[in-house]
């Protein structure tokens, strides 16, 4: 299936964002975890999320996480501190995403994990038990959910964690994100120095929690405020925190540089707040960024910035080609189908000097990769007609996607393979 797509003649649209991925899966854990029972209110409606859950309250002998990276790191340390034996698989994609870093450690800390295939991906056999715990030392400059998957089961660990992480220390709000979650459960995780973490035994507690909007999906809009020309266009964004812990957050005010101001609101009666976005003239002429915190919106500002035709020389970007697919490759490719010349010499970054050649307008493909298809969905605005082939792949993190583009005024025909 492809969808093809053409851009709004005028936007003032207010758009219900999904909830925090990132928060609900965490959430969903250390709800598993807690000894007391957990409310969690508005929990995301994605794919991923949708695993976990499924996963947690069936707990079955084969656990299929398809490609839901999150699901797969967080679960390996929740099923070696839960009684029982599971097989943990995934998609084809997925047995070949590295899990070697995070069974390592689990196996120091005493888990019994072993390999069912390639030695250092998945699939796991893992059979549950309770872990002692103690001091760990782990390379930081892995993928955070390798971290932050130990740092959810550590309060269950009898003799809690000290977990040092060696080396450069990357996506480091993503980590400050689990912990804020543990905190709200009642975990006392804390940094004890710039690069170690000790969570002492304890248990999580009962509570309502709401989680809250969520940031990453907020880029997309940002990114089609960004490539507007009309000042008088505005989008409302609902559910977004002014001081959220979510490291994509930062996108406000990166595209603050990109002519996109955010302004918050609170509604008295209930809280519930409001972001409002509202384009104003930009005058950059070049963006130079490091993605090491907040990997998640860099194809969001690889589309923008060539759409805006605004050369940039982005770096911090060597966990993406680790993610649904290489996303460094997929950006290259896709790009040049636009006209668009960008290169990333094999390295963690990604470079465009502002080459140009002719477009072919091919559709551009998703590699089962939920974030390439909504990148690039915006730049219809620059290229009416622009044709996004398996655009379902936005279940895995913003199901509404398409919807909510279409309420904001875009045009979207189906066409079938």
């Amino acid at each position: 299936m492809k969808y093809i797509l053409y851009p709004p003649k005028h936007i003032d649209a207010e758009i219900d964002l999904p909830a925090s991925k990132s928060i609900s899966n965490r959430a969903l854990i250390i709800s598993a975890l807690a000894g007391e029972k957990v409310n969690l209110l508005n929990p995301s409606p994605c794919d991923d999320t949708a695993v976990i859950s499924h996963a947690l309250q069936k707990l079955p002998p084969v656990i299929d996480i398809h490609g839901a990276g999150t699901a797969m790191r967080f679960l390996t340390a929740y099923l070696s501190v839960t009684p029982g034996e599971h097989t943990l698989t995934g998609s084809e994609r997925m047995k070949h995403r590295p899990i070697g870093p995070l069974v390592d450690a689990l196996r120091y800390l005493g888990a019994d994990i072993s390999y069912l295939a390639e030695e250092g991906y998945p699939p796991l056999l893992i059979k549950g038990k309770k872990l002692e715990g103690g001091d760990l030392e782990i390379a930081g400059d892995i993928s955070s959910q390798y971290i932050s998957a130990l740092l959810l089961i550590a309060p269950t660990l009898s003799r809690g964690l000290n977990l040092r992480l060696r080396g450069e220390i990357v996506s480091r709000p993503y980590i400050d994100l689990t912990m804020h979650v543990m905190h709200e459960f009642g975990s006392k995780a804390e940094w004890s120095d710039v690069s170690t973490i000790h969570v002492p035994h304890d248990s999580y507690r009962g509570l309502n929690y709401r989680i809250e909007g969520d940031w990453s999906a907020s880029s997309y809009w940002y990114e089609v405020l960004a490539l507007s020309k009309d000042t008088e266009w505005k989008l409302s964004l609902q559910g977004l925190h002014d001081a959220s812990r979510q490291g994509d957050s930062v996108v406000r005010y990166i595209f603050s540089l990109l002519g996109v101001k955010t302004a918050f609101s609170t509604l008295p009666e209930n809280g519930r707040t409001t972001a409002l976005l509202t384009r104003h003239r930009r005058s950059l002429p070049r963006l130079d960024y490091n993605f090491i915190n907040s990997p998640d919106v860099a194809q969001t500002l690889v589309c923008t910035c060539l759409a805006c035709e605004i050369p940039f020389h982005f770096t911090g970007l060597g966990s993406l080609r680790i993610k649904e697919t290489d996303r460094i490759r997929a950006l290259e490719r896709e790009a040049a189908k636009l006209g668009y010349v960008i290169f990333s010499n094999g390295g963690n970054e990604l470079m465009w000097d502002g080459s140009r050649t002719e477009p072919t307008m091919e559709p551009i493909l998703t590699y089962e990769d939920h974030r390439m298809a909504m990148s690039f969905a915006p730049m219809c605005l620059k290229f009416p007609g622009l044709t996004i082939s398996e655009p379902r792949v936005v279940e895995k993190s913003y199901p509404s996607f398409w919807d909510d583009l279409r309420k904001a005024g875009f045009r979207i025909n189906e066409e079938r393979d």
